[in-house]
């Protein structure tokens, strides 16, 4: 019998490539699988598998698990504010965590000898991948061939083309990632750190002029409604969003940070949605929630975001995060309004039961009335008390201070 291989297949350049080869020049049963993380529609499915069956698969599948990903991912995210170097969503890196889970599981299902990627020696992908499946299943090796082979776009495409293999190479000259919480796009000008993509790089292109106002209602940190439109199911009002949003082309931009194996990497991508859900969470947490409540909540939320690039989603202290995260959602709840303009957004207010600029205190700046002035003035005198002792000090040992 031919020894099983299940390879996580999105139809690009890398994954064609490994198909093709494990079945061909490896002689392997090969299964493929794609785990989509709500980047697919039905058309885009299909086409993917039946290019796996003209690849040489002998069993394709297609795994949703978009649910999954907005549930144990997503949400924590924005509860997080979660932007890696306050500007990436993180969108690749936190699906390629639930792609690979869902790939080891249908690979457990099948009794498969072996799980591949195509994910090159350069990136962050196959750490993610590699890691998650040894620890979920040590027992099924890791095929590689676009790693171990050290291979080059041009090689593939070649290798393709003398098996027979007809597709649209031109469109493989980046490499597209889409997924619910964003699409990356690598390859050509993102190598280069004097260069940024070109308009037609974006897989959407910028058709509304003007202004547009929207607005974002959350519930206990979640995203509910969109321009007054309630609905239970997040993911659609995500789309809903992105649909609106993206047509000004907001939400581009590009990612410089440092990857997992140590090397600096740059990638383009366009995420409408998450951004302006993130910053219009941020703004409600602003009216919200207490001075310290905010601080220790974006050190973890950015050490949850940190954790989650570096392939750490499976390390205990995951969960413990999350549940500090839930926890400080309680009374995050309003709406936000946003003007969208091309290229560009305006975060205009908050509508909340909880916001705590509206109390009977006073009004910064024009009023108070909990407080005298006699109360300010005491509290201001023991507030130097520290700093007062500290330079009084240092003036008895002869130090000027300044």
């Amino acid at each position: 019998m031919k020894e099983k291989v299940v390879l996580a297949f999105s139809g690009g350049l890398d994954t064609s490539f490994c198909a093709k080869y494990l079945a061909e020049e490896k002689g392997y049963e090969v299964y493929t699988a794609v785990a989509n993380t709500g980047g697919f529609g039905a058309e885009e499915l299909k086409s993917i598998e039946e290019r796996a069956y003209k690849l040489g698969a002998v069993k394709h599948v297609a795994i949703d698990v978009t649910k999954e990903y907005y549930e144990k991912s997503i949400k924590y995210m924005v509860f997080g504010n979660v932007l890696r170097n306050g500007t990436y969503p993180i969108s690749v890196s936190s699906e390629r965590i639930f792609q690979a889970m869902a790939i080891i599981r249908y690979a457990k299902e099948i009794g498969a000898d072996y799980v591949a990627h195509g994910s090159t020696g350069a990136g962050n992908d196959q750490v993610r991948f590699d890691l998650t499946f040894d620890v979920l299943a040590p027992d099924i090796k890791v095929l590689t061939p676009t790693r171990d082979m050290i291979l080059t776009r041009e090689y593939e495409i070649d290798y393709l083309k003398r098996h027979g293999y007809e597709a649209d190479f031109k469109k493989m000259e980046y490499s597209i990632n889409k997924g619910l919480w964003g699409t990356s796009i690598g390859g050509k000008e993102t190598l280069k750190s004097e260069q940024t993509l070109p308009e037609e790089a974006y897989p959407s292109q910028v058709e509304k002029t003007g202004e547009e106002t929207v607005t974002i209602e959350f519930e206990q940190g979640e995203i509910c409604a969109v321009n007054g439109k309630k609905s239970k199911d997040k993911i659609e009002l995500i789309n809903v969003l992105e649909q609106i949003a993206s047509k000004y082309g907001i939400g581009r931009d590009m990612h410089i940070g440092d990857t997992i194996i140590g090397i600096k990497g740059r990638v383009g991508f366009e995420a409408a949605a998450p951004l302006l859900i993130i910053n219009a969470h941020k703004m409600l947490e602003k009216h919200t929630l207490t001075k310290w409540q905010q601080y220790w909540k974006d050190q973890l939320g950015n050490w949850y975001g940190m954790f989650l690039h570096e392939a750490q989603y499976l390390e205990p202290v995951m969960r413990d995060i999350e549940q500090f995260l839930e926890s400080s959602q309680q009374n995050v709840t309003g709406t936000v309004s946003v003007n969208l303009r091309p290229y560009s957004y305006t975060l205009v207010g908050v509508d909340s039961p909880f916001d705590l600029m509206k109390t009977d205190f006073g009004e910064y700046g024009e009023i108070n009335r909990a407080w005298s002035s006699d109360d300010v003035k005491g509290f201001t005198k023991i507030l130097g008390n520290q700093m007062k002792i500290y330079y009084n000090v240092q003036k008895r040992n002869g130090k000027e201070i300044d």
